[in-house]
């Protein structure tokens, strides 16, 4: 069985990477460039996300610990699916570059709620300390 520190570690790794690589993509996004339209720009996400999601599925699975049950795991998947809609809008479906770079800082905010409702594992985030 894969130890738990292992499996935390990749987890963070990943969140780093996913953020990094999400603002990256914004600042393509902001400065015009094609670069955003490249393959592997649009599918390093794909794989860094799903290794996050895994590992987290499996961090709360050896912690017995589950959306619902625990309230700040689902603010913390509530404000993931957040992070994701506004993301879609900030980099792909916004119609204009001022609603995709509006969409993209509040994407940043919910991400940034999202991290601090990991760390005081209180649903009030930011708010806890």
């Amino acid at each position: 069985m894969v130890a738990y520190p292992i499996v935390k570690q990749l987890h963070v790794a990943c969140v780093a990477l996913s953020l990094a690589g999400f603002a990256a993509r914004g600042g393509l996004m902001v400065a015009g460039s094609r670069l955003l339209n490249a393959s592997w720009v649009r599918i390093a996400p794909h794989v860094i996300d799903t290794v996050l999601l895994a590992s987290g599925i499996w961090l709360a699975w050896q912690l017995n610990q589950y959306p619902i049950q625990q309230p700040w795991l689902t603010a913390k998947v509530v404000g993931l699916l957040g992070y994701i809609a506004l993301g879609m809008v900030a980099l792909r479906r916004g119609r204009t570059k001022a609603i995709r770079v509006t969409f993209f800082g509040l994407a940043l905010a919910v991400a940034g709620y999202v991290v601090s409702v990991a760390i005081t594992r209180n649903p009030g985030g930011p708010f806890a300390w």
